[in-house]
């Protein structure tokens, strides 16, 4: 009797920590940023295809990766069409409803027969959505930034300044990619 007692204390025990174990986990989608945009709006992002990739020539072009790093920038149906109709070249705005996304790395290396440089661990996500109603102030783009910290497996706001994502992400977007690019930086990668 006293053994199968110690048994069922030990199950409760183990049924105990892996439920807390679960409730405890972060469910990023859960998150929003300071100017309202939720992470859950880019659900599915991770499976979105390939604009392009980028690697910038120092670290200046990282968010939080400070020593250099790799970003794949992918973009949903709407965005990926958007370019398959001859964007930028084809003078129109990017559609309402388009969206892209910027997961960055740090650099990493590979040590095949060859040095390659690769994706290491995963500093943050970035991501861009057409709304022309929502947005407005912003040439109708909402910017927002999760950082990942790989210690504990969770996102969080890049800041919680909501004016933040507007002055630094649409300032940069408007005086480097321009109005004739619907201030969008990447180039469709050709296949």
């Amino acid at each position: 009797m006293k053994a199968q007692h110690i048994t069922v204390i030990g199950i409760a025990a183990a049924s105990i920590f892996v439920v807390s174990a679960v409730l405890a986990s972060q469910d990023r989608f859960t998150l929003k940023s300071p100017n309202g945009i939720a992470f859950s709006e880019f659900k599915g992002y991770d499976a979105w295809q390939v604009i392009a990739p980028s690697q910038p020539d120092d670290a200046g072009g990282c968010g939080t990766s400070k020593t250099g790093c790799i970003k794949a920038i992918v973009g949903n149906p709407t965005m990926i069409k958007a370019y398959l109709d001859g964007f930028p070249a084809n003078g129109k705005p990017v559609p309402d409803g388009a969206a892209m996304a910027k997961i960055e790395w740090l650099k990493g290396h590979n040590t095949s027969p060859y040095g390659v440089t690769v994706p290491g661990a995963q500093t943050e996500v970035g991501f861009m959505v057409k709304d022309s109603k929502r947005f407005p102030q912003t040439d109708g783009w909402g910017y927002a930034t999760f950082q990942y910290d790989a210690s504990s497996d969770t996102y969080k706001p890049a800041t919680s300044d909501p004016a933040v994502m507007r002055t630094l992400c649409h300032s940069c977007h408007t005086r480097g990619a321009t109005k004739a690019r619907d201030f969008v930086y990447t180039s469709y990668a050709k296949r």
